[in-house]
């Protein structure tokens, strides 16, 4: 048994406690208040030095394998121009000297001088080593010409293949993707995945909502990722991108979804994200459905019969149509009272759309460091949507509408760092829609844990729950909302253990998967 003291608690229940004392025993919070009970005196005492503490914050919609990929890898995001490019790919080569590929992530246009997209020739200049680097919004990528010459012709041949500059958007894209991560080895793998939950783990996170299946034969990337979340340090829960419920079944996994086979859309950054009305600079293009109605519909009826939770990719306006309209339908046909199926992003929502989420009891898992992100500015999203810019994200109408949105970082598209989406929640872009500081803190915690069915185990500081808590170096509740991100993690606890390190290799890990219980 230990005590927590010399805090600030809040306890991000839906009634918020703020108390000073907190004693676990067996992992679990047996105690919290301001005074401690006589049974609990001969306890070990931790003194938190007047930190604040919050329960362990939650990432609701990752694609963990990638993150931990490009997170090993190289990355782009900060290049200021194609010169500096140049620089950073040459300096991985000059490191990596043994990977016959390099792959980097987060070009954009939008954080370089040129105010453009590298293409096939630019790339040729830099390296005659085959070379992939993903887009800003993982929504496409460009290679040079070495690492096109390999690609196979079912890569080449699909929508979205734009050969002669090198650049791939749509099926296209996921058949190349799905092509590259099969060559990655199991060892390195492991490593990456390692690397990649110690980075959230410094950043306060217990809980994490991956979404994976890219096309490894036999889906062994959901099951080497199944597998690896028995050893990892945190929670995880998968959801599986396929079409095919029976793949999911099988597996008795209770979750089917996410993006890539499970996107309806595209994203704003390749112009494909479906919309209802054009886009402002081409009146001609409306996006993508990358399905049919029916589709969608029969897919969504055969997951919910099942007993699934569903969760699906909508960005634009009509791709949320195209969810609801599928929901609402499973659903008559075959009533859930608790589904909690998910629409993830819903980055283009109405009012109608909100309310009609609401009375289905849709869930939300959306992105709030899209909101203030400079490989995508606002700027360009006006010159994409015009007036319709103040309906993205639109947090507040959400909330006081009864849905409960739980936040996530969409890594590797944004960097996991639920510090970022709290500010970011409580300073939109569009005023009227800022979040109280209390409810962005439950975006993450308590109404992130909802989302996965965790709340009666995680999500707030409440006795009886697991004692996974993040330490905080300010109170949140007290400081000026423009000054949030200032806020700094100290440490994170995990059923009352203080997190320090990861498992050390991929042998340490494999070796804790086979001793661990954990079902994600």
């Amino acid at each position: 048994m230990r005590v927590f003291q010399n805090a600030r608690f809040i306890s991000c229940e839906e009634k918020n406690r703020v108390f000073s004392l907190m004693a676990v025993d067996g992992g679990k919070i047996v105690h919290t208040g301001d005074t401690l009970p006589e049974k609990f005196r001969g306890a070990g005492r931790t003194d938190l030095e007047g930190a604040s503490v919050v329960p362990a914050f939650a990432d609701t919609h990752i694609h963990f394998s990638s993150f931990s990929l490009f997170h090993a890898g190289l990355d782009c995001r900060d290049a200021s121009d194609f010169s500096d490019l140049r620089r950073l790919v040459l300096e991985y080569a000059k490191a990596n000297p043994r990977r016959k590929m390099i792959l980097g992530f987060g070009c954009s246009a939008h954080s370089v001088k040129e105010k453009r997209l590298p293409d096939r020739d630019v790339l040729d200049d830099v390296t005659s080593r085959p070379l992939l680097i993903v887009k800003y919004d993982g929504h496409g990528a460009v290679a040079n010409s070495a690492l096109i010459a390999s690609l196979p012709r079912d890569v080449t041949a699909a929508r979205g293949c734009q050969e002669s500059a090198g650049w791939f958007y749509q099926e296209a894209f996921f058949r190349l993707v799905d092509g590259i991560t099969r060559s990655i080895n199991l060892g390195d793998v492991f490593k990456n995945l390692i690397q990649g939950s110690h980075f959230m783990a410094l950043r306060g996170i217990g809980l994490i909502h991956t979404v994976e299946g890219v096309g490894f034969p036999r889906d062994l990337d959901v099951d080497m990722m199944r597998f690896a979340a028995r050893g990892l340090p945190q929670e995880f829960r998968i959801y599986f991108q396929t079409l095919d419920p029976g793949k999911v079944l099988r597996r008795k996994m209770p979750r089917i979804g996410g993006c890539f086979a499970t996107a309806l859309d595209g994203c704003f950054g390749s112009e494909d994200a479906a919309l209802r009305e054009p886009y402002q600079n081409d009146r001609a293009n409306r996006g993508v459905l990358f399905y049919t109605g029916e589709q969608v519909d029969a897919f969504v009826r055969q997951a919910n019969r099942a007993g699934l939770q569903v969760a699906v990719h909508a960005i634009g306006d009509a791709a949320v149509d195209q969810a609801l309209a599928a929901f609402d339908g499973a659903l008559k046909v075959h009533p859930r009272e608790d589904h909690r199926h998910t629409i993830i992003h819903g980055c283009l929502m109405d009012p109608g759309q909100i309310e009609r989420a609401a009375r289905l009891g849709i869930h939300l898992a959306v992105q709030t460091p899209f909101l203030h992100w400079n490989l995508e500015p606002l700027s360009y999203l006006e010159s994409l949507l015009g007036a319709r810019t103040v309906n993205l994200s639109p947090l507040k109408s959400m909330v006081d509408a009864g849905l409960r949105p739980g936040n996530g970082s969409d890594a590797p598209c944004t960097v996991p760092d639920p510090v970022r989406g709290i500010w970011a929640a409580c300073n939109h872009p569009n005023p009227s829609e800022s979040l109280t500081v209390l409810d962005a803190l439950r975006m993450h915690t308590l109404w992130a844990a909802r989302l996965s069915f965790d709340e009666k185990e995680r999500g707030s500081l409440t006795e009886g729950k697991r004692a996974d808590f993040t330490v905080l170096d300010r109170n949140p509740l007290e400081i000026p909302v423009a000054d949030l991100d200032q806020i700094r993690v100290q440490d994170l606890y995990l059923e009352g253990e203080r997190y320090v390190t990861p498992p050390a290799g991929p042998l340490d890990l494999a070796v804790a998967c086979l001793r661990g219980r954990k079902q994600p």
